[in-house]
């Protein structure tokens, strides 16, 4: 490899936070065209160095080299004159402006001393073509789902005509396709000569995209592969064990049917919905996006209104479109969307822990917060919550440790009946395994788990039966032995129509 070559080189870059080392002499290099994959559990330290070339943080020690000369990276503008663009988990985009807006913000088109807008949309149109998205420029992004979300950050990196692009999970949010149309984005970035910082908990991605992995745990660079390097390999050098099983799931002896859904519909959203899940069971809910997964368990929660049909709890009905009364029967949700809707960001570990069993331990007006302190202290031990304290503020955490912190504000409410939208998403290999033996746990004793997951194997491996959504209804439903990856996208991608057959055929196997 000549010189000229090299885009990127980090040497022993360092850097501590009060009381934690986040990167402590980490290298790692970026080749012209070439798909280099940072590949770690959450906390491992990968997003510390995203925002050190970002500008967001200084290295404490060490040093950024760009084209072969030492560079000192102090903002987003210094990071951008060096053409490095990051695409980061979290939207940098404004909900309010337009879609073309979003794409050229701060370095609007202009004329005449105007912002020239007719430029603007149809400049935004073609990279909005060129990523395969079908919306407006003139979009509000407000309006857009997750995924589409998603390709207008590309749209945004790829118009700044950077050399590095950093992609941060950028597969988290997407369908199969669009998965697909991704790669084929990533592989004429590579085409053309820019350097790709590809983070991603999907191993399978990295052998179909990758060049090399440089692998970071515990703050250390610990390892650099070839991506053709095998699963197993790659998930010893992350968590510095070998994981014999990557979804445990421990079966155990099914009870009474604890939620019962009779014909829910909610017009234009979803269709006749019947299911139930038993004590002791996970049952999994697999489609493709937009199928009316996520609509389904909100409603089934109470979050959302239906029209028709009926939720069951213990074989009591009850009153729809009330949360309240969901938690009261004992059904506990944890969203998509962890973040936005299952965390108050700005608080602590504890209150967070606290938020659903706040109203139960309030006695006259006062709220006991000792004994809210005690639980919460339990929960946390009993989850393995990695964290500085009770008191640490919850965006520090990492996305595996926030997840058993929602998870964990259920448990402390006794929950009966918990609902899990996609609970692994953007967590890595260690914390997932983690999860899944918390599911166990909650099933052994007892507790019937929902799962919705985009994740296949996940699906297949974790649930003991498997419902599949299409068009906004049940195409199917399969026992775990029926359940291949084959059997369930042949359901997930049918009319109504063709579901029918497809599950007759599978009954017959």
């Amino acid at each position: 490899m000549s010189n000229d070559d090299e885009l990127l080189r980090i040497e022993g870059i360092r850097k501590t936070f009060p009381g934690v080392v986040a990167l402590d002499g980490v290298d790692f290099d970026l080749r012209r065209g070439e798909v280099h994959v940072l590949l770690g559990e959450n906390g491992a330290g990968k997003s510390t160095l995203i925002k050190m070339l970002s500008g967001a943080y200084r290295p404490d020690g060490g040093r950024i080299l760009a084209g072969g000369e030492e560079v000192r990276i102090h903002s987003a503008q210094d990071s951008a004159q060096l053409g490095i663009a990051t695409i980061y988990q979290e939207f940098n985009l404004v909900p309010d402006l337009t879609v073309a807006e979003n794409i050229f913000l701060g370095r609007q088109p202009r004329r005449l001393g105007m912002i020239d807008r007719k430029r603007m949309e149809a400049d935004a149109a073609v990279l909005l073509e060129r990523v395969g998205v079908n919306v407006s420029p003139r979009a509000r992004v407000r309006e857009l789902g997750i995924a589409r979300l998603q390709m207008v950050e590309i749209a945004k990196a790829l118009s700044l005509d950077a050399r590095v692009l950093i992609m941060d999970e950028p597969t988290a949010v997407l369908t199969s396709e669009e998965v697909e149309k991704l790669f084929s984005i990533v592989r004429q970035l590579r085409a053309d000569g820019v350097g790709v910082v590809f983070i991603t908990h999907h191993l399978e991605e990295i052998a179909a995209l990758g060049d090399r992995v440089t692998v970071i745990r515990d703050g250390k660079s610990v390892g650099q592969v070839p991506a053709s390097t095998p699963e197993d390999e790659l998930v010893r050098l992350m968590v510095g064990r070998s994981i014999e099983q990557q979804y445990p799931r421990e079966r155990a002896d099914t009870g009474a049917a604890l939620l019962s859904v009779e014909g829910l519909t909610r017009d234009g959203v979803f269709h006749d919905i019947s299911f139930e899940v038993r004590a002791g069971e996970v049952v999994g809910i697999a489609g493709l996006v937009g199928a009316g997964r996520t609509e389904v368990v909100r409603a089934v929660f109470g979050a959302d209104p239906y029209d028709h049909g009926a939720v069951k709890v213990g074989g009591s009905a009850l009153r729809g479109h009330d949360v309240n009364a969901a938690m009261t029967a004992g059904i506990g949700l944890v969203p998509e969307d962890r973040k936005g809707q299952g965390l108050v960001l700005d608080q602590s570990v504890e209150e967070n822990l606290g938020l659903v069993t706040m109203r139960a331990a309030t006695h006259g007006g006062l709220v006991d917060l000792k004994g809210q302190r005690v639980a919460a202290a339990r929960i946390a031990e009993q989850l393995g919550v990695r964290m500085a304290g009770l008191g640490q503020q919850v965006r520090t955490l990492s996305g595996g440790n926030q997840q058993k912190v929602v998870i964990g504000k259920w448990l402390l409410a006794d929950t009966n009946v918990l609902i899990l939208d996609e609970p692994t998403r953007g967590i890595d290999v260690g914390a997932k395994v983690e999860i899944y033996q918390l599911i166990n746990e909650l099933t052994a004793a007892g507790a019937a788990v929902l799962m919705i997951s985009s994740d296949l194997p996940e699906v297949l491996g974790m649930s003991d039966r498997v419902l599949v959504m299409a068009q906004g209804r049940i195409a199917g439903e399969l026992s775990a032995e029926q359940a291949t990856q084959d059997s369930v996208m042949a359901l997930a991608v049918s009319t109504p129509t063709q579901a029918t057959t497809a599950v007759e055929g599978h009954r017959g196997h």
